[in-house]
């Protein structure tokens, strides 16, 4: 859905998906939610970076154990009843990870949420650069292998939703209510209080 609609109702357990390309500031608006409210954030590389000092990316070894961590955490959070925000990449024609952010997510049932962050490709540029992007991400400080890495995504899947597709991403996002916003112009604290008052009212 575009921004500001929403469907379904969700308890007052929940988790909060928010989706994305590289470098369009989900981290950065994840922690000003979690700042605010009762949320918790575990960003996707939470489990990428504590396992670089030991495999390399994209191995086998890394890949099982950047599935078993996430799984974990979301379990143990949904079983403590922890508001979680959790960070994802999906490329929304890939069944593959449809299927996969669908068995993560599984154990909030329906108390889940999804937030989709869109900017330009410039601005996600220039955002790949920021200091504080780097401090949490240190597989991005060779910022021009990031930046290329930005630009193939962005050449190769299609990471945000859009009308008129029927593919495997939107139809896991219609489960759920479903906000989109585009913080091009947006501050990250700005994005976080638009989503907050959101979640009050669906």
């Amino acid at each position: 859905m575009r921004e500001g609609a929403a469907c379904g109702t969700i308890g007052p357990v929940r988790l909060l998906l928010i989706l994305g390309p590289p470098a369009v500031g989900k981290m950065t608006v994840g922690r000003a939610i979690a700042d605010r409210s009762g949320f918790r954030l575990f960003h996707n590389h939470h489990s990428i970076e504590m396992l670089l000092d030991v495999f390399d990316y994209g191995t086998p070894p890394f890949r099982t154990l950047n599935a078993e961590v996430r799984r974990r955490v979301v379990e143990e959070a949904a079983a403590a009843g922890t508001d979680l925000v959790f960070t994802f990449v999906m490329g929304m024609d890939e069944q593959s990870e449809a299927d996969y952010l669908a068995r993560l997510v599984e154990p909030y049932g329906e108390r889940i949420a999804v937030v989709e962050l869109v900017a330009d490709l410039d601005t996600r540029l220039a955002r790949n650069r920021t200091e504080h992007r780097l401090a949490e991400k240190k597989s991005k400080r060779d910022v021009e292998w990031s930046d290329n890495n930005v630009r193939e995504l962005e050449a190769d899947y299609r990471m945000t939703s859009g009308p008129g597709h029927d593919a495997p991403g939107e139809r896991l996002l219609a489960r759920w209510p479903h906000l989109v916003v585009d913080n091009t112009d947006l501050a990250a604290d700005e994005a976080a209080d638009r989503i907050l008052a959101w979640l009050g009212d669906v």
